[in-house]
């Protein structure tokens, strides 16, 4: 059974920075393209990030870009986003996800999902 455990959210003032952790049981890490997707309350799911299984490149949700940096550690079956200058409007819910063959930013075609992660920006 395939499941993906987030971790490393919290409360954060405006300005500060979190990294999230993804740890994926059940599938063969090094062999799967990961990402991250948010749902902010009242809103749709938005894409964040995704980085394919041979780290060979990184794609980010335009608001993201040169704030959020996500990363893979393989030997650790493990994928991080750290997210630096935070500000009110990147709160959420972040959802780990993984997919044998997709890394674009449609959340459909993502097929496995973690629980989630809350993240909250205030002062």
């Amino acid at each position: 059974q395939v499941q993906l455990v987030e971790s490393g959210g919290g409360l954060v003032q405006p300005g500060g920075s979190l990294r999230l952790s993804c740890a994926p049981s059940g599938l063969s890490f090094s062999s799967y393209n990961m990402g991250w997707f948010r749902q902010a309350p009242g809103k749709e799911r938005e894409f964040v990030a995704t980085i394919p299984w041979s780290s060979s490149s990184t794609y980010y949700a335009d608001s993201m870009k040169g704030r959020f940096t996500i990363s893979r550690d393989n030997a650790k079956n493990t994928v991080y986003l750290q997210m630096n200058s935070l500000k009110p409007e990147d709160t959420a819910v972040y959802y780990c996800v993984a997919d044998r063959y997709y890394a674009g930013g449609y959340d459909y075609q993502w097929h496995y999902w973690g629980q989630g992660t809350q993240v909250t920006v205030s002062s």
